[in-house]
């Protein structure tokens, strides 16, 4: 939010006018609170950023390198993708290993010990499940880089990690078309801070070397999105989520989905193994949700669970209906059928 009302302010634009336009165009449904968002208190420095960005960076390498090794381009094609996106899928993944040499000669010059890659465990399959990852992960990335940037003291830091969240940004879009989801699904983007993100990431991580310094960063217990269809969910509709987590000390919980101009809280119903929420009507695409104690502020002491991932469809929206038409490296059904390569716009 403060990167946001930054760039505002250098585009002569009041803080006001900007938090307007954005509350004006997501009007906060009825039993649906949106309140206030409160930073973590620990005081991260440059370098403690800058390894916590090499953290996430060396999991999407290893994903990547370790999915394309187990996929071939004809597994891919029998999926239903040609070697235009195979290709394109390489190139992702030399962009995530490109992320990982400079974030830790950035290091190296600070005189701050980088970290080294995880074991990692993966739910991947097949192309289906290995894209469906990717997705996640890609926006979690955006995420992450957005809600660490106004923490960057250092302007050299600061645009280096601005380059490579417009690069997630771009991974995040390519990878969602060929899904059938919206490149662009929502105005903003959502900011994710340091502990939420880990708590992500961690459900990848088995173990790490014990050389690696120690983050200031910390998991909360797991949420979960039971998707009971392929579908995503729709705005207006209940979404169900499992988690393992102990019921807060004073008995009441809500959900949170968060956005850019803070958490929208909302009542949560307990069902066996966690909780119903209603999704709001404002938000769309790759959405985070969290478990709170306070129906009034979402922060470190707050959390229960989570976030859990969940991608919405707002039907309301004209993104809804987008499409890429075959035109990004997806093979129609005749051409699968007779294994021809499919023209490619990328």
């Amino acid at each position: 939010m403060k990167l946001l009302l930054l760039l505002a302010a250098s585009a002569g634009l009041s803080s006001a006018a900007v938090l307007k336009q954005i509350r004006d165009e997501s009007p906060a449904p009825s039993r649906m609170l949106r309140r206030q968002y409160v930073a973590p208190t620990t005081n991260l420095t440059d370098g403690d950023i800058l390894n916590y960005a090499l953290t996430l960076e060396h999991l999407e390498d290893t994903f990547y390198r370790t999915g394309l090794a187990n996929f071939t381009e004809a597994d891919f094609t029998k999926a239903g993708y040609n070697g235009s996106f195979y290709n394109n899928l390489k190139m992702i993944s030399s962009d995530e290993t490109t992320h990982v040499s400079f974030l830790t000669s950035a290091l190296k010059a600070a005189n701050v010990t980088p970290v080294a890659a995880c074991n990692y465990s993966f739910p991947v399959t097949d192309p289906k499940t290995f894209l469906a990852t990717a997705s996640a992960l890609e926006g979690v990335g955006v995420s992450a880089y957005l809600g660490a940037a106004a923490d960057i003291m250092n302007k050299t830091y600061l645009t280096a990690a601005a380059s490579i969240l417009t690069t997630e940004s771009r991974h995040s879009a390519y990878i969602r078309a060929q899904l059938d989801e919206s490149p662009f699904a929502s105005p903003f983007d959502v900011p994710l801070d340091p502990d939420e993100v880990y708590t992500l990431a961690a459900a990848f991580i088995k173990s790490c070397p014990m050389s690696n310094p120690a983050l200031p960063v910390k998991a909360f217990p797991s949420l979960t999105y039971k998707n009971t269809s392929s579908s995503p969910a729709l705005s207006n509709s209940t979404a169900t989520f499992m988690t393992n987590a102990s019921s807060s000390a004073n008995g009441t919980v809500y959900g949170a989905f968060i956005t850019v101009t803070g958490p929208i809280i909302v009542p949560a119903q307990a069902v066996s193994g966690g909780f119903s929420l209603m999704v709001p009507a404002n938000v769309s695409g790759q959405s985070y949700v969290v478990l709170t104690d306070s129906n009034m502020t979402v922060s470190d002491d707050t959390i229960t669970a989570g976030p859990a991932i969940i991608e919405v469809n707002n039907p309301s929206s004209p993104k809804t209906s987008w499409s890429h038409n075959n035109i990004m490296g997806r093979l129609t059904t005749k051409e699968h059928e007779t294994s021809r390569p499919a023209q490619s716009l990328i």
